[in-house]
């Protein structure tokens, strides 16, 4: 199984991996579409990204009223079927890492999908 994993260490907050997820999934530059989130902590001089890590037991899976979640067989992603979700944000508080977010002018969950396989962020990333 994958995951993209991030190092706090080294990330400058450039946001590229918000923005190259946020084209990826809607098409346009406008990161609260971004399956991704980089936090800034300016006190603390840190910016944490933060993504799904496609649980080993998704508890979003297990809870999902809908079966609109489900293990993508190839890339091993813990994907929402976007035709099948019914938007009443179960997943989001069975994320124990808040990493599902909610589109309201959807009406759906969205959170990471690996891009398949081969993830933007990760190609974007300048750390």
């Amino acid at each position: 199984m994958r995951i993209v994993t991030m190092d706090p260490g080294i990330c400058v907050g450039c946001r590229n991996c918000e923005y190259s997820c946020s084209y990826a999934v809607s098409g346009g530059f406008v990161r609260k579409y971004a399956h991704i989130r980089v936090n800034v902590y300016p006190e603390e001089r840190a910016c944490i990204p933060m993504t799904c890590v496609h649980c080993e037991q998704a508890w979003c899976l297990e809870v999902c009223p809908a079966a609109a979640i489900r293990r993508d067989p190839a890339s091993g992603a813990v994907v929402i079927d976007k035709e099948r979700c019914a938007g009443c944000k179960m997943c989001m508080l069975a994320c124990p890492y808040g990493n599902i977010h909610y589109d309201s002018a959807a009406g759906i969950c969205g959170k990471c999908d690996l891009c398949g396989g081969d993830p933007r962020c990760v190609k974007v990333c300048i750390s």
